[in-house]
């Protein structure tokens, strides 16, 4: 006999573009394991935080020798300067990291059960994380990568569309920023038409409101024209 003490949802194609697939699986009979205790999720949140609080650029440019991002280029930890400090390999690493950082906390979340508001605080948590890393005295990056990969965990159609904004702008202007910008004013309409829950598109609100303030320095370079572009090599 299987035993009932714990039931992961099926890895089907449903249950990744389906964002309320848990419920789906306790329509069906399937036993699954009791993760509605409050504290459970709170845990959840602060392992979330920690985890996002693992700044990748930082790692990365410690491990490759090169400049803290913190005090070179334009002082962002984050995958665009590292890429202007220390070229492809390490941007594609750093954004690697950043991205898996976002994903891997939520979707873990939504394999075992959670409801839609508790991956959302997951959500937020590793988000914070990542702005506010508990390990580099709060000073993180701006959460562009990270954001990505919550998108991607809460519907792979959602983030490949706010993906497919950000390459699309990128390749059209070569500013990094204008792209992410453009990206993340996108993401909540496009959440709209994706995400079911209303506690998934006041998150998606959420951090794209967050991304923005982020990104209020770029904003004023943008307007005065003086945001640098990335240059082909």
């Amino acid at each position: 006999m299987v035993p009932q003490l714990l039931c992961l949802p099926v890895l089907s194609q449903r249950m990744f573009y389906d964002t309320d697939f848990p419920a789906d699986c306790h329509a069906r009979g399937c036993p699954t394991l009791p993760i509605h205790s409050p504290w459970l999720i709170v845990v959840w949140c602060l392992a979330a935080y920690l985890l996002g609080s693992l700044a990748t650029a930082i790692f990365v440019s410690r491990a490759l020798r090169l400049p803290d991002p913190r005090r070179a280029g334009s002082n962002n930890p984050g995958a665009t300067n590292v890429l202007r400090l220390g070229g492809k390999k390490a941007a594609a690493l750093t954004l690697l990291g950043d991205l898996l950082k976002g994903l891997l906390p939520v979707l873990a979340a939504r394999l075992v059960g959670f409801p839609a508001w508790g991956f959302a605080l997951v959500a937020l948590a590793t988000f914070l994380g990542h702005l506010y890393p508990l390990y580099f005295r709060f000073r993180g990056g701006k959460g562009v990568a990270t954001t990505l990969g919550i998108l991607l965990a809460l519907s792979p159609y959602l983030g490949l569309a706010s993906l497919a904004v950000w390459l699309l702008v990128f390749a059209a202007s070569r500013v990094s920023s204008l792209a992410a910008l453009v990206a993340t004013l996108s993401t909540p309409i496009f959440a709209w038409f994706l995400l079911p829950q209303e506690s998934l598109r006041l998150l998606v609100i959420v951090l794209a409101l967050w991304v923005l303030w982020r990104h209020r320095s770029n904003i004023r370079r943008l307007l005065g024209g003086k945001e640098a572009a990335l240059r082909k090599s």
